[in-house]
């Protein structure tokens, strides 16, 4: 494995996708590639065509996923290609070695934290925001963050706007994602702990992935990044000159994300200076 270029990608929605979000099947194209079950279904994909250069990419680069799923919630993925050493779940606040929580990371965290409002105080401020919507469900992180799957339609946006401002005030960010609004702590990023991985590594360049706006610290702290055309970040407007936006929405995009970070990283690789 050549260890230069470290690549950081998000999953959901930037690598895999459910059927909700990978848009319909295109007619006549091969079944796609199931990589996580939950209680028996099938709920994560990637195309024939991604699952190819996912394990091919894996197999040539350091491939690190980068999520803001909890560590239960990452362990159910399985991309093709061997296993990742490194995986960064729960945005930043888990870094995982060899499928195990990293104990001096664990530490660092703990004492970041320490500088933002509270867990509790942040859950009551997110069951206000989701106050609307019957329906919503509020989760917690422990010690992390908290998150509620909500109906999207129902949600009052002064109620949004209003979670908002009280996260500038006491250290939290909000993001909707799909059906999901997360409440997480502004030091709780992807792009620490990937520095991190990086450190540890050695790796001279980071490329990354990402669609949401929990995705933009990570994008920022990459040589070069990429997202998909759709996603909060394209909703939003955001952009960077580092940071190539693609026009592909769906599930096909995850195979373009992955095309861009192999030709990139060839790049990389091949400037003067870099063998």
């Amino acid at each position: 494995m050549d260890e230069r270029v470290l690549i950081a990608t998000d999953l959901d929605r930037t690598l895999v996708y459910s059927r909700a979000a990978a848009g319909p099947p295109r007619p006549g194209e091969p079944a796609w590639v199931v990589v996580e079950h939950l209680e028996g279904r099938e709920i994560s994909y990637l195309t024939p065509t991604a699952a190819e250069r996912c394990a091919a990419l894996a197999a040539a680069r350091r491939l690190v996923p980068v999520t803001t799923r909890t560590p239960e919630q990452y362990a159910r993925i399985t991309l093709p290609g061997p296993p990742a050493q490194y995986a960064v779940t729960a945005n930043g606040g888990v870094l995982l070695v060899d499928g195990r929580p990293d104990a001096s990371w664990d530490a660092r965290v703990r004492s970041a934290l320490r500088t933002v409002a509270g867990l509790e105080e942040a859950r009551g401020e997110l069951v206000r925001a989701c106050g609307s919507d019957p329906s919503a469900q509020v989760r917690t992180v422990p010690e992390l963050f908290c998150y509620a799957v909500v109906d999207r339609p129902r949600l009052d946006p002064a109620s949004l706007d209003r979670l908002h401002a009280w996260g500038s005030a006491a250290g939290w960010v909000a993001s909707l994602q799909g059906r999901k609004l997360y409440l997480v702590p502004v030091p709780l990023t992807k792009a620490a702990a990937t520095a991190e991985v990086a450190r540890r590594t050695g790796a001279r360049h980071v490329l990354a992935a990402g669609d949401s706006l929990l995705d933009v610290d990570l994008l920022e702290l990459a040589d070069l990044g990429v997202r998909p055309g759709h996603g909060e970040i394209a909703d939003s407007g955001w952009s960077s000159p580092t940071v190539t936006a693609l026009e592909t929405t769906g599930i096909r995009a995850g195979e373009e994300v992955l095309a861009w970070f192999a030709a990139r990283a060839e790049e990389l690789v091949g400037r003067p200076g870099e063998r």
